[in-house]
């Protein structure tokens, strides 16, 4: 392991990556999570839409939860349906039955995103390690991690929202897999996600970010979906989200994982130059 004194700026090359898993890594469309999130409120007699589910994509399950029933409509809903908005006791009584519900469905969505194995080749190719984070749980990941590596997807760091103080967009993900890896000074890691509380989490970690607009959650459809859609139609969207992500803090935006082995050199001619991912 090198040793780096911070007494100047790093100009050396990208050490590592942190990487999402759903939408990013595994299941195109991010569909997995929607479905439990709309079938547990529906349990409770709230009818709550995909864009009510999809709005806080990335963050620990529970906080998932809890941000719904903190939204208006929501609200609304709940206290029709109960005479009285949701309170913390709802958001765990609902957060009880969203972990053996996630765990159940997470193994029938673990096929790798297109294009990820090539990556990961051309990183390793280029020495950089491979570490990740997600809004799932430990009990999720015990499900999911051995599904991905069946199919050839081995991350070096696997590092879940439990494993940490808090989820996203606080960095501990982010800091315990530099830890993990043993790769430092922060500026030397990218961040790669398909939410904005993936950006957030980069940011927050002084990291580069890299948002991924066609695979993952803000595009929220599967791959024949999203490839059938009208040209015109799909740019539209897309350009919607790229520029969600830029005002989030991304430093770069790609449709998918297939796209950012190339933005590495980009990357390190920035860090060459003794830029920092700081505003």
């Amino acid at each position: 392991m090198d040793i780096f004194i911070r007494t100047k700026r790093y100009t050396g090359p990208v050490q590592a990556l942190v990487l999402d898993w759903a939408g990013t890594a595994v299941d195109y469309g991010c569909l997995g999570p929607m479905a439990v999130f709309l079938d547990v409120f529906a349990k409770y007699g709230v009818q709550v839409t995909l864009d009510e589910a999809r709005a806080f994509m990335g963050l620990m399950k529970k906080d998932h939860i809890r941000s719904m029933c903190r939204t208006p409509s929501v609200m609304d809903k709940w206290e029709a349906a109960h005479g009285r908005v949701p309170n913390e006791s709802d958001v765990e009584a609902m957060y009880q039955k969203t972990e053996p519900m996630m765990v159940g469905v997470i193994a029938k969505h673990a096929d790798l995103i297109p294009g990820l194995l090539e990556a990961v080749d051309a990183f390793k190719a280029m020495d950089i390690k491979i570490g990740t984070s997600t809004g799932y749980t430990g009990s999720m990941m015990d499900v999911l991690v051995p599904e991905a590596a069946k199919k050839g997807y081995s991350p070096d760091s696997v590092v879940c929202s439990t494993d940490v103080p808090a989820g996203r967009p606080f960095p501990w993900m982010c800091y315990q897999n530099a830890i993990n890896l043993e790769v430092y000074p922060m500026e030397a890691m990218v961040k790669i996600g398909d939410t904005i509380s993936d950006i957030q989490e980069g940011r927050n970690a002084g990291m580069w970010t890299i948002g991924l607009t066609r695979s993952g959650n803000e595009l929220g459809l599967p791959k024949a979906e999203a490839d059938a859609l009208d040209s015109a139609d799909l740019a539209a969207r897309l350009k919607g989200i790229e520029e969600r992500y830029f005002e989030a803090g991304a430093h770069y935006v790609v449709e998918d994982i297939s796209h950012c082995p190339q933005l590495m050199a980009e990357i390190n001619h920035r860090l060459a130059q003794g830029e920092l991912p700081l505003p």
